[in-house]
Order: structure tokens, then C-alpha cells, then sequence
């Protein structure tokens, strides 16, 4: 096997916050692929740091009377130990404000600059008279140009979906402040991404396989047919006062903080080649042969696909491999809430006792490698973990190692016994080979890599059941029997230990331990050769059994859940109780009873809105272009008043697919998509889980 030599990134997270649950699906999603690709002897290093630099830092500095200096500092280490305690392992793991980033971010500039690709220009901005200062997009509140919504962000509504400039909001107001800004006209540096190099090399490079099929439409749509051009140039520099790396030769103007936070993925490559003596350009330059991945959620793909690649081959460096993005976390369903408690941290899981390697497998058996969004639903992790990693996994070896260690001192079987226990396993269990394991991880496909290990367990818990060696155990004439069918128990987990230690590294460390072995590598077979070339050598000696991992205890999610509730005040309880009851009694009746065959004739199938736009004269509705698998079919749905395109492109959903098309003014519209609510922006429409696929039947 060819040795491949690759860099690994996860986005930056921002020194403005606590890690939560939502935050570390990216970081254990990257964390098993970098492990799974170790355990298979390439050359891999991980790295990531703090994105330590713009207004918000600022500001939380002084107010909390700091330097943002010593903010960052304390935050990096609370980040770190979050990390650490869900086993997630940088190579490094630095900080954005460093000598190295600030080298990088003022090369690049200056390479960009010297290809005529930046620009000067005034431009009109917000302006708090009280903080003098201008005002970010985020730091600018007001009326929304196109709905009237208060109290909307400077930069798209959160009731209508709008998006528009801070300057055309109705009543503005400083978030900083409480002041009302004033217009100023200020320089500004832009990187000129609408120049027809840029948007040349976007075309090709965006459709050249760096990008997951869906992540390539999205920037089609942004980039326009060939012979449009729909990009903007971007706005790359802030006036003072702001907390970042100042441009050189523009005194008073900071590089804007999206400028110099991917550029830190090379800071911090450079400051463990320093540490660990690795030539930097070997993996930055053109013409390497360096695999280059980012891990991302697929809010921040505009800035990773788009003005990250582009700003690369205009300097010099290379550009990225792939970049995979991933989707959203919801908890029950819904987005994650302060008030019902499931907006939770990193650092609280941890607290209240819970396992973190329990965290990991629950995502690893929701992600497949695309950017659908996946839910934790806190019932089903408890029942999924209970049963798979409790019930199904660690269930093999408990069942079999006490019996090795008390009868035959640790040892498992040798000679005639273990040739006979080889050819059991290569006639039971032949299918257990890692070929279709190891392209699942490789494409990120964890759910589909839990289902197979899951299926391999059901089909070692059934042969020891079958073979039932506490029965025989009753005499002993038969421990010839029982020593090999514990054996065959303990090879199997140790063959399953090997397929889980990507998601599991600190429960096979144990298991390492336990069964005396050096640690496991990704098993390896040529075409021909049988699966019991994987096992254990013969007579090999165990250690003791300890219990590996326990159950999950419904009281332990619920005191998590109140452990990160945010008290409401007696205004917002207030209005929260009427919410609570208005709802209460809106809610329908059970509607007549039907029998199982008129339900039969619903034909419900799972479909991917694959567009999502308005429709020009209509107040709700919303034109979509579902993919139900056999075709694509369009629906009018009559929920603009909860969903803004945006919010719905690329998601999965619920059709009714055999409902008869009906003519509207606006076209044809062929069937239904499934939501809840009572209206208005209480709408939901409905999710399948992630695995589903277009075009499977809901029953």
C-alpha cells in the first residue's frame, strides 16, 4: 500500500464562546477520519487553532476589563480542554494571533496585491458617534427594510429570510451603544474576486471534484451560468478600533478577521513544523503531491469555496484537496435551546459525568458524508448506546473472557483446537472482511460503517447464544469446548475492537489492555486470503476482564438537560406560559378513524429539495424542486411565512407523492410536502432521519 501523506483542518472556532454539542460534530466527524487514516500507516497530521481576531473580541475584552490578549489566552485553554475531553487529537493546536498567521496573511496580501487584485475604494457605513467607531453588520440593529421585523441584524431578517445592507435598515441602532448610528464614508481594501481570473478559475475548480455534488450546485448558483458574474469583490480590511493584524502600508486599517482566519490553518501548520522539523512547503506549495482536507459546516462554504481557493492560486499555494461540509445540529428535533436546556456545552456534558465516547458513536452512526443536518435525540441516544455499544459490543466479551481468565488462565486456544476455531470463522464469518469498513470511512459514511459493525455483532452475540458456553461450562469433560467457543467470542470482539477504534480510541485503549495486545492497526487482507488471518495468534494470554463501559441512565440526560437551562425572566416566563397555552388549545382534534387500507393509499416518500424559491406574486408560497429518486417533481408549498429558500435547499423532506397534480396560477404543482404547526411561522415541515435517501417509501 502506497503511503500517502496528508493535512487535516477543522474550522476554527471562534474565541467568543464556549464549545457546545453542535461545535463538536465537526471536530469528532474530522477526529475519527484522521484516526481511521493513522491506524492505516499514512502520514497524517491534524491541526486547527482559536480564530481569535474582530469587533466581538474587542468588545467582550472590554467589557470584562482585559486586554484581548488575556481573553484569548483563557478561552484557547478552555477550548483545548474541551477537545481533550471528548479525545479529539490535534497535531496542533495554536491561535490565529501569531507571528506565523500574520506572516502568512500579509504574504498573501502582498502577492494579491502585486496581481492587481485588490482594490481601494470609499464606501458608506454605520457609524456609532458614541463608541466611535463603524459598525460590523452583526453590531447594527433595527427594522427590516422589506418586512418591517424589529430588532433584526444589520445583515438579513430572521422573520423574512432578507438579506440587505446594515445602511437600509429602517431605525437603526448601535448594538454596542444603544446610539443611532450616523453614515460615514470610509477606505476600504477589497479583494477583487469578481475579476474574470478569479471567476475562470472558479468555475473549473468548483467543478473539478474538490467539492461534495451538493456543495458544487451551491456554488454554481452563486457563480452564474458561463458568461455571467454574480460575484461581488470582498470587502477584506476594517477601520480602527478593531483587534487583528493591521495591513501593512494602511495605517488604521486591520485585515478583516475572515482574511487571516483560514490563513491560520497555515499559521498553525508552520508552528508545528517548527516543533516537529516538517518542510511547510511540502505540503503548501503547487505542484505537491500533499492530500489537503477541510472539515466545515456548510454555513462557512462561501468563504472556504469560493474566496479561500481563489486567494490561494492568486499567491501561489496550493489549493484544497476536497473540502467537506457538513450540516447542522438539531437535539429533539429542533434548534438547540437555552431555555429547554438542549443549547448544551461541551464542558457541562463532561461535568455531569457522561461519557464522552458515548457522544462519539451516537454521531458517528448519524453521519454519512453529506451536508444533510443530523438531530441527537436524547431517547434514542440512550436506547442506541445502551444497545449497541452495552448490549451488542462490550456484551461479547463480557459473556467470554471471565470463563478464559478463571478455567484456563487467560489462554486462548492453540493447535488442532485453533485451526478448528480458524476454519468456524472463515466458513460463519466470512463476510467480516474491511474492504467495505474501509471505503465507508473513507467517504465519512460513518452510519453506514455502524451498521455493518452492528450487523457483525448481532452475528457474534447470535453464535455464542448458539453455542452457549455457560451451559457448557456445567461440565467439565467439556473445556476443551468451552476454551475454544470463548476463544471464537474473544477473537470476534477483537476483530470489531479493530473497526471501532477510530470512534471509540479510549474504550480500545482499555480493550488493548485487557487483551494484552499491541495497538490495533487497521486490519489489511489481499483478495484471496481469509478473515481469520486477522486474529489473535495462537494460545495468546488475555489479562483479567474489567467492565469496559456502562449504561446510560435516563438521570444522567436529565440533569444534563437542567444543568444547562437558562432561567427565564418573570416577563419571558410569562409569555412563554401564554405561548404555552395558547398553543394548548389550538391544538386540532384527533381527526375520524381510517382503517390500515386507506392509510396504504398515501404513497409518502422521502425527497430532497433540491430548489427552493419564491414565487412572484404570491404572499406563502414557496416554489420547490423536489428529487424523490425517479425524477424531480415541483410542489407549491405554502410556507414562506416560516422558510426562506435558503433554509431549505438541500434538505431532506416529506411528500406526499401520488396526490393528483393540481393547476394553480402559478403552475403545476405535484403533490404535497408534510409540515406541523398551526401556521404562520409556526410551521415545521418534516425530516427524515439522516441515512434516508429520495425515493424511499415511508410505511
Amino acid at each position: 500500500m502506497t503511503t500517502r501523506r496528508i493535512l487535516v483542518t477543522s474550522a476554527l472556532p471562534y474565541a467568543n464562546g464556549s464549545i457546545h454539542l453542535g461545535h463538536l460534530v465537526e471536530y469528532i466527524q474530522t477526529d475519527i477520519w484522521v484516526r481511521f487514516q493513522k491506524m492505516r500507516g499514512h502520514e497524517i497530521y491534524y491541526v486547527c487553532a482559536d480564530d481569535t481576531h474582530g469587533t466581538p473580541i474587542m468588545l467582550r475584552a472590554e467589557k470584562e476589563g482585559i486586554t484581548p490578549e488575556a481573553l484569548i489566552a483563557r478561552v484557547h485553554d478552555e477550548h483545548y480542554e474541551d477537545f481533550t475531553g471528548f479525545h479529539i487529537h490535534f497535531d496542533n493546536y495554536y491561535s490565529t494571533h501569531s507571528d506565523e498567521t500574520r506572516h502568512y496573511s500579509e504574504d498573501i496580501y502582498h502577492k494579491l496585491k502585486v496581481a492587481g487584485l485588490i482594490r481601494v475604494r470609499a464606501i458608506e457605513q454605520l457609524y456609532d458617534p458614541q463608541k466611535n467607531m463603524f459598525l460590523p453588520d452583526r453590531f447594527v440593529k433595527g427594522e427590516c427594510p422589506k418586512c418591517s421585523a424589529k430588532d433584526q441584524y444589520g445583515d438579513s431578517c430572521e422573520v423574512c429570510g432578507a438579506a440587505y445592507a446594515p445602511t437600509e435598515l429602517k431605525n437603526p441602532y448601535s448594538a454596542v451603544s444603544g446610539a443611532t448610528p450616523v453614515k460615514k464614508s470610509s477606505e476600504h481594501y477589497f479583494f477583487s474576486l469578481s475579476d474574470q481570473r478569479c471567476v475562470d478559475f472558479l468555475r473549473r475548480w468548483t467543478r473539478a471534484g474538490h467539492l461534495q455534488p451538493e456543495a458544487a450546485n451551491k456554488m454554481h448558483e452563486w457563480l452564474g451560468d458561463a458568461g455571467e458574474n454574480k460575484l461581488s469583490d470582498w470587502d477584506i480590511s476594517r477601520d480602527a478600533p478593531y483587534f487583528g493584524f493591521e495591513i501593512p502600508d494602511a495605517p488604521g486599517k486591520y485585515f478583516y478577521v475572515w482574511l487571516d482566519a483560514p490563513i491560520g490553518y497555515m499559521g498553525s501548520f508552520k508552528h508545528l513544523c517548527a516543533r516537529e522539523n516538517l518542510d511547510f512547503d511540502t505540503y503548501w506549495r503547487k505542484d505537491t503531491e500533499t492530500e489537503l482536507y477541510h472539515f466545515i459546516g456548510k454555513d462557512i462554504l462561501y468563504f472556504h469555496a469560493l474566496f479561500w481557493p481563489a486567494m490561494l492560486e492568486h499567491s501561489g499555494y496550493r489549493t484544497p484537496t476536497r473540502i467537506f461540509a457538513h450540516g447542522f445540529l438539531t437535539v429533539n428535533g429542533e434548534k438547540m435551546s437555552k431555555s429547554r436546556g438542549t443549547f448544551i456545552t461541551a464542558a457541562s456534558y463532561l461535568k455531569q459525568g457522561l461519557n464522552p465516547e458515548w457522544l462519539r458513536y451516537y454521531y458517528a452512526a448519524k453521519l454519512n458524508g453529506t451536508m444533510e443536518d443530523i438531530d441527537l435525540n436524547l431517547d434514542d441516544f440512550i436506547v442506541r448506546v445502551n444497545s449497541d455499544l452495552v448490549g451488542k459490543f462490550i456484551n461479547i466479551a463480557s459473556r467470554c473472557a471471565g470463563f478464559i481468565t478463571k478455567r484456563f488462565n487467560g489462554k486462548l486456544v492453540d493447535g488442532d483446537s485453533y485451526q478448528t476455531m480458524q476454519q468456524l470463522i472463515n466458513e460463519r464469518f466470512a463476510n467480516w472482511r474491511p474492504g467495505a469498513l474501509e471505503k465507508a470511512y473513507e467517504d465519512r459514511d460513518y452510519s453506514q460503517a455502524v451498521r455493518q459493525i452492528m450487523k457483525f455483532s448481532d452475528e457474534a452475540n447470535e453464535i455464542i447464544h448458539e453455542l452457549a458456553p455457560w451451559e457448557i461450562a456445567k461440565n467439565t469433560d467439556r473445556n476443551a469446548e468451552l476454551q475454544r467457543v470463548c476463544s471464537l467470542g474473544i477473537q470476534l470482539f477483537y476483530l470489531l475492537a479493530r473497526y471501532l477504534k477510530p470512534i471509540l480510541p479510549e474504550t480500545i485503549r482499555q480493550v488493548e489492555g485487557f487483551l494484552n495486545c499491541q495497538p490495533l492497526t487497521w486490519p489489511r487482507l489481499v483478495e484471496n486470503e481469509p478473515v481469520s488471518q486477522l486474529l489473535l495468534p495462537p494460545g495468546h494470554v488475555i489479562n483479567a476482564y474489567q467492565h469496559l463501559m456502562t449504561r446510560i441512565d435516563s438521570k444522567l440526560i436529565d440533569a444534563l438537560v437542567e444543568a444547562n437551562k437558562q432561567n427565564l425572566s418573570a416577563d419571558q416566563a410569562g409569555a412563554a406560559k401564554t405561548n404555552a397555552n395558547s398553543q394548548q388549545k389550538t391544538i386540532a382534534p384527533i381527526a375520524e378513524t381510517i382503517s390500515i387500507d386507506d392509510f396504504s393509499k398515501i404513497d409518502l416518500r422521502v425527497a430532497r429539495i433540491v430548489n427552493a424559491e419564491h414565487v412572484e406574486g404570491a404572499n406563502k408560497l414557496l416554489k420547490l424542486t423536489l428529487d424523490i429518486g425517479s425524477g424531480q417533481r415541483t410542489v407549491f408549498a405554502g410556507i414562506k411565512s416560516a422558510y426562506s429558500p435558503e433554509q431549505l435547499k438541500g434538505r431532506l423532506t416529506v411528500m406526499v407523492a401520488n396526490l393528483a397534480p393540481r393547476k394553480m396560477k402559478f403552475g403545476l404543482s405535484e403533490g404535497m410536502v408534510l409540515a406541523a404547526g398551526s401556521g404562520g411561522s409556526e410551521l415545521f415541515i418534516l425530516s427524515p432521519d439522516s441515512g434516508a435517501q429520495p425515493g424511499m417509501r415511508i410505511k
